[in-house]
């Protein structure tokens, strides 16, 4: 069997391709660390903004303990074409009102399952980037996306 030849990626380029995983991808992986062992599940993004990343949760949840004691984490994207995005970053606790009334007036989910805005449950986190790298599938090569 030989080896599939990736198509070349201009580095001009690289921007435009990883936004198009994160447009393709509705459900990317979050990773977290919980005492010294990670932890990976699916999340639904309530909102992006290039790669900054906004993700919803229950105060319940187990990762909640996690980003509250490690707020280093990681999404991973993947497209139908397995072409994939890493977004390393930091998920901080979204507290600014309109945003937060922005995203709960888009987000029908949301407003049925909590019923209130101001539902001590919800919690969310905005995931600033540090670092973006997007790979085509094959490659087994990473190129950093600008950050700008």
């Amino acid at each position: 069997m030989n080896k599939p030849t990736p198509d070349p990626i201009e580095p001009g380029e690289v921007k435009s391709l990883a936004e198009a995983v994160l447009n393709s991808d509705r459900f990317p992986y979050l990773a977290t660390i919980d005492g010294d062992q990670p932890r990976l599940r699916p999340v639904s993004p309530v909102r992006t903004d290039g790669f900054t990343v906004y993700v919803a949760n229950l105060r319940s949840y187990q990762k909640t303990a996690e980003i509250e004691a490690n707020p280093r984490v990681e999404l991973c994207y993947l497209d139908p074409e397995h072409d994939q995005v890493r977004i390393t970053g930091v998920a901080n606790v979204l507290e600014d009102r309109e945003s937060l009334q922005q995203i709960w007036d888009s987000n029908p989910l949301l407003r049925n399952y909590l019923g209130s805005i101001d539902n001590p449950a919800l919690i969310v986190y905005r995931i600033d980037p540090s670092r973006v790298r997007f790979m085509r599938e094959w490659a087994l090569e990473y190129h950093d996306v600008p950050l700008d």
